[in-house]
């Protein structure tokens, strides 16, 4: 905050514009039709700090982005973080939830979206006396702007609230609730079926919030109960998907590789074409190659069937490869696939270069700095199937 002024600020906002941007850009490109937009895209966007009227400097930009969203048919959401209370006790953390709320729906507003484009809350603490705690929400929820209250939807959590909790005041006070199923798994109400919540949940939606949202992940078996895994396990969400009362939800996964797993989850159930899961080879296969040479050869050979579509198969094939640690030996194996596409056109000092990186590499050294002089080659001659590889994912 000490480093806060309106020429820092201007440019951080700018440039956190641009960043989503080229993400709707990518999104669009690659099928992904839901994204939650980070509550830091305007530093200090709630906060008296924060004197910069972006809503009307950035209005051109903003409304830009959202008609792209519109266009692509990309619903967009936020998801306040854990400071924002609404039934806290204490008058001045409920003063600044409304006002960090308010500065979330001027957001999505600004952007001229409409209101199925939500802003996802929990119900906060019980501060020892829940009965209380969930009156507390429903009065203060009451007192929020309109502009507010249309775009409010609520989620059950892994500790205090179950999905009974949320549907309790969903119901009574007509906001959407959305079902988080490892918040579930974690803070059980058995007195249903997973299906019987979101069925309950689903009558909560009316038709201009915009179709049933749902909160999709696993758990991290090496954290406290509630962590998001590092990646999905596509055999595990499919049961899930297979056992919706209906496909005309949407699903946020909430997982650490973010965009990887939620491609994995629209592979996993669009129609089956195989030639989906060959563009995903292209992006993993020289990093497969990297971890596990074998694992390598078994997708290579699972994708020859071209009137298959073994979409599970393959990512957990990818899933158990990328567990493998990288050994200097496949490292260089690597490395060498990936300059097949310079060496007939590197000059002498970009092939010594190169030749003392990779012994280099073959010592167990660093990898780093070889894959920077690689992706610096595909940044040069544009070869595209290499800038999407994501064996340079650690550089990026």
């Amino acid at each position: 905050m000490k480093n806060v002024s309106s020429d820092v600020l201007m440019g951080l906002i700018q440039s956190n514009l641009e960043a989503l941007d080229k993400t709707l850009g990518y999104n669009i490109q690659n099928g992904i039709k839901l994204f939650r937009i980070s509550s830091n895209i305007i530093p200090f966007g709630s906060h008296p700090v924060n004197t910069v009227k972006w809503w009307e400097i950035f209005s051109g930009k903003l409304n830009q982005i959202g008609r792209k969203a519109i266009t692509n048919g990309i619903r967009l959401s936020m998801h306040p973080g854990q400071y924002t209370v609404l039934n806290s006790p204490d008058e001045v953390v409920v003063e600044r939830a409304v006002k960090d709320l308010r500065y979330h729906a001027r957001f999505l507003n600004a952007m001229g979206l409409g209101k199925e484009h939500k802003i996802v809350l929990h119900i906060g603490g019980i501060y020892g006396d829940k009965t209380d705690a969930l009156k507390r929400f429903v009065q203060h929820y009451r007192c929020l702007d309109e502009n507010i209250r249309q775009r409010l939807v609520i989620e059950n959590d892994d500790r205090q609230y179950a999905i009974s909790d949320v549907l309790s005041i969903g119901e009574s006070e007509g906001i959407p609730v959305v079902f988080d199923n490892l918040h579930h798994q974690v803070n059980a109400d058995n007195t249903r079926s997973d299906i019987e919540w979101i069925t309950a949940c689903a009558s909560t939606w009316k038709q201009s919030d915009g179709s049933q949202k749902l909160h999709y992940s696993q758990q991290d078996d090496g954290k406290r109960p509630g962590s998001h895994s590092a990646t999905l396990d596509m055999d595990r969400f499919f049961q899930f998907y297979k056992k919706l009362p209906t496909q005309d939800v949407d699903i946020m996964v909430e997982v650490k590789d973010k965009n990887l797993s939620a491609l994995k989850c629209i592979n996993t159930i669009a129609s089956p074409k195989i030639q989906r899961l060959e563009k995903e080879w292209g992006r993993y296969k020289y990093l497969v190659l990297e971890h596990d040479p074998k694992g390598y050869q078994d997708i290579r050979q699972l994708l020859k069937d071209k009137n298959r579509y073994p979409v599970v198969e393959f990512y957990r094939l990818i899933d158990e490869a990328l567990m493998t640690p990288v050994k200097p030996a496949n490292s260089v194996n690597a490395a060498q696939h990936v300059w097949g596409y310079f060496k007939g056109s590197a000059d002498k000092n970009t092939r010594l270069r190169f030749d003392k990186l990779i012994n280099k590499v073959s010592m167990g050294e660093s990898t780093i700095p070889m894959k920077r002089l690689l992706w610096k080659l595909a940044e040069d001659q544009q070869q595209q199937y290499l800038l999407d590889s994501l064996y340079f994912m650690k550089l990026l």
